[in-house]
């Protein structure tokens, strides 16, 4: 698949402020800077689609951008940010929580993992919430760049290691990925367009 547009629909805190126009959603999600807004732009072949920021948490609202004019691609809030308060905390957790379980258009959920570092808490927490659901969903590994090939493969297949458990068999497909050199951006692609077709 070639991304040939891509133009910001909208955002909304729940399903019901979604853009009017229903088309096929593929979600991204993943802990607080994990680099999401950047795979984003990477994807998109665009470096201002999504808002990057060193500050994490900056994604607080549900973002849709209608993709070739047939599928929306999703930026959903940041999960797992220790420093922000409580109730803002509560307050993001319900908005991605509304869009997961009442969204009818969601085809796909691509949710995001730090290549570098060992699975996080907040990240085995939400995979477990997520392999519990009926919501079809990828890892996609991120900052790719930052690791040898060698080195990369060998701390993904450590954290595939600690996932499987919550997958009770299920097989759940995983990229590898980087916004600095396009690692896995064809097969990302790829994938979705297949998504859609099926």
């Amino acid at each position: 698949m070639k991304i040939t547009e891509a133009i910001f629909a909208g955002s909304s805190t729940r399903v019901d402020q979604k853009p009017k126009e229903r088309l096929p959603e593929i979600a991204f999600i993943g802990r607080s800077n994990v680099g999401k807004s950047s795979l984003i732009n990477m994807l998109t072949g665009t470096k201002k689609l999504a808002m990057t920021s060193a500050t994490p948490g900056k994604t607080k609202l549900v973002n849709h951008f209608r993709i070739n004019g047939k599928w929306y691609l999703v930026d959903l809030p940041g999960y797992g940010y220790a420093k922000m308060p409580a109730r803002e905390k509560e307050k993001l957790e319900a908005i991605i929580r509304d869009y997961l379980n009442h969204s009818e258009e969601l085809r796909h959920l691509f949710v995001l993992v730090d290549s570098r570092h060992d699975i996080q808490r907040a990240d085995v927490d939400f995979l477990t919430e997520i392999a519990g659901s009926t919501i079809p969903f990828s890892i996609i590994f991120t900052k790719g760049d930052k690791l040898g090939p060698v080195a990369r493969e060998k701390q993904i297949q450590s954290n595939l290691k600690q996932i499987e458990p919550l997958l009770d068999g299920a097989q759940t497909a995983y990229f590898a990925s980087s916004s600095e050199n396009s690692l896995g951006k064809e097969d990302i692609l790829n994938f979705i367009d297949n998504l859609l077709k099926n």
